[in-house]
């Protein structure tokens, strides 16, 4: 978008969406405007957004698919998202939004607080390949049904997601392994519900 401000990679999270929502005064944005505006920072902003309302119950499996894209893309090695229509179309309200800049007050603050750009092995070409690959393993966990499965993987992700955005390589490697541990407690969590129900329907039938 022409006219798009560069924003700068050391403004912690709360400043990067309050300058974005300043620049979208309407009610809703879409996320291919905020894809735009992110720029190089767009997978992490809008993996974190998708992934928030995933800790709700019932709301992993709406947003799983678009994380689903997004994590391919970016294993894939692209360095910034190209959303299909029917999800650049998709949009968030602007309070909505609002709200995750307010939340500076609570966790996310006590996060920036820390977190700092710090280059690394996760903050390259390769690191940013494998994040994509564990965003595209949460998503799938995050689609797939299961008791208590959907909170261990969004979490991981979403500690990965604020590394990405910040450039620190050192909360985007511990969010990978929260990320990782979540998924495979989620996929044993699964295979076990698989086998019971196996073992039901041998011992019924």
């Amino acid at each position: 978008m022409d006219g798009t401000p560069h924003l700068s990679h050391e403004a912690p999270i709360s400043r990067i969406v309050t300058e974005v929502a300043a620049q979208f005064p309407g009610a809703r944005i879409s996320l291919g405007d905020m894809a735009e505006a992110f720029e190089d920072r767009a997978f992490g902003l809008l993996i974190l957004l998708l992934c928030l309302p995933s800790l709700l119950p019932g709301m992993a499996s709406v947003f799983g698919i678009p994380m689903l894209i997004l994590g391919l893309q970016m294993g894939m090695g692209r360095r910034n998202p190209r959303l299909p229509a029917f999800m650049a179309r998709q949009t968030i309200k602007r309070e909505d939004l609002l709200r995750l800049s307010d939340a500076s007050s609570g966790w996310i603050g006590r996060v920036e607080r820390w977190v700092r750009p710090r280059p690394g092995f996760w903050t390259g070409a390769s690191g940013d390949k494998l994040v994509g690959w564990l965003t595209v393993f949460s998503a799938i966990m995050l689609i797939l049904p299961g008791p208590g499965t959907n909170g261990p993987p969004a979490f991981g992700t979403i500690v990965m997601a604020l590394g990405v955005v910040e450039s620190d390589s050192r909360v985007v490697g511990i969010g990978a392994a929260l990320t990782l541990a979540g998924c495979l407690f989620a996929t044993g969590v699964i295979v076990a519900l698989l086998w019971f129900g196996r073992a039901a329907l041998d011992w019924l039938f």
